[in-house]
């Protein structure tokens, strides 16, 4: 299959640089996969439109402050730093910028006083990937500091520095698991008045996790869909959730994953004798058209970036010209895209 098969036109300023004024606010588009009926609501309806005895299934992951802005030692030239994925207590994969100015040895420093980070570069890596050993003040853990001085690294679409707000909106009402440098931005919708409806509607709920790492946003360079790569993430699915799932697969109740990131984790789990097994450990699942669903049979999602691996995945579950057909219809309407942007529903 082609990635151009997966094009769609979009305006600029239909990019949502903003969340909506209000949690919950935006709008929602319902398309049902058995005939292809479109439906316009707004997010604060979804419990009207799941069943009692829906399974909801929410990725728990939090995000962290993983861009880090400061200045080579002890030449004082501006570094920024994007941290991707630890390495262990102390080191991590990280993008850094200048990347072709900064080789192993090299000293950087974030921050200042008790908010001070000290880092050295260890070693080179792929697409100007470094791998960074930071030191936080004696006392001091290194998450805390980060915590304190890292900027929230929004999406590349979205044309602007991160403001403070961003630390609360650019996060799910029900975030736990620090571990993300992206947000699984369905789940951004959600306010706890509307998760009390949902529970009220008699829709159970589970948690799991995926830290979402910077390959949600990796372009698909190859022309075949077939010879795209999709990076690894860490998800955790514990015995508590693995049982929730096995009693609603067993009793033929919907389960609906919330976001994309979530339907990753689901189809990775094995099902041993109609029993689905809990899971830590990483996933290199690429979920494309002709892709087996197993466990997802509803979700919510956000709109994606044209010829990406989330368009794929949407298309999978709701077929290509369907989604791209309903994706054309949200253009036309005003709909507003990606992370910030409106919701879509696929029964």
């Amino acid at each position: 299959m082609d990635v151009a098969d997966f094009d769609f036109e979009l305006p600029a300023a239909q990019i949502a640089q903003e969340p909506a004024a209000r949690r919950g606010d935006s709008r929602l588009l319902v398309l049902r996969r058995r005939g292809g009926a479109r439906e316009h609501t707004t997010f604060q309806a979804l419990p009207d439109l799941l069943q009692p005895g829906d399974l909801l299934v929410l990725n728990d992951t939090r995000v962290y402050p993983a861009r880090l802005i400061g200045y080579r030692v002890p030449s004082g030239g501006a570094v920024e730093c994007l941290l991707l994925a630890r390495v262990s207590d102390d080191t991590w994969e990280a993008l850094v910028h200048p990347g072709q100015k900064l080789k192993p040895g090299a000293r950087v420093s974030f921050g200042e006083g008790a908010g001070l980070l000290e880092g050295e570069i260890l070693g080179r890596r792929f697409f100007g990937r470094r791998t960074i050993r930071l030191t936080a003040p004696a006392g001091r853990a290194v998450d805390d500091v980060i915590d304190a001085i890292g900027h929230i690294p929004l999406p590349p679409y979205i044309h602007r520095d991160d403001r403070p707000s961003d630390r609360e909106r650019y996060q799910t009402v029900y975030a736990r698991h620090r571990g993300s440098v992206a947000a699984p931005t369905a789940g951004l919708h959600f306010t706890k008045p509307i998760l009390t409806a949902l529970a009220e509607r008699g829709v159970e709920r589970v948690d799991v996790t995926l830290h979402v790492g910077y390959g949600t946003f990796k372009p698909v360079r190859s022309e075949r869909v077939e010879d795209h790569e999709v990076d690894a993430e860490h998800i955790e699915v514990g015995g508590a959730a693995a049982s929730a799932l096995t009693r609603a697969l067993q009793e033929g109740r919907r389960i609906v994953a919330v976001g994309t990131t979530t339907v990753r984790a689901l189809e990775s789990l094995e099902i041993r004798d109609g029993v689905v097994q809990p899971f830590s450990g990483p996933t290199g699942l690429f979920i494309r058209p002709g892709h087996g669903f197993r466990l997802v049979g509803g979700l919510v999602t956000n709109f994606h970036l044209p010829r990406s691996s989330l368009l794929m995945l949407v298309s999978a579950f709701a077929g290509r010209e369907e989604v791209l057909a309903t994706y054309r219809e949200a253009v036309a309407l005003g709909y507003r895209f990606y992370s910030y942007g409106d919701a879509m529903l696929v029964l």
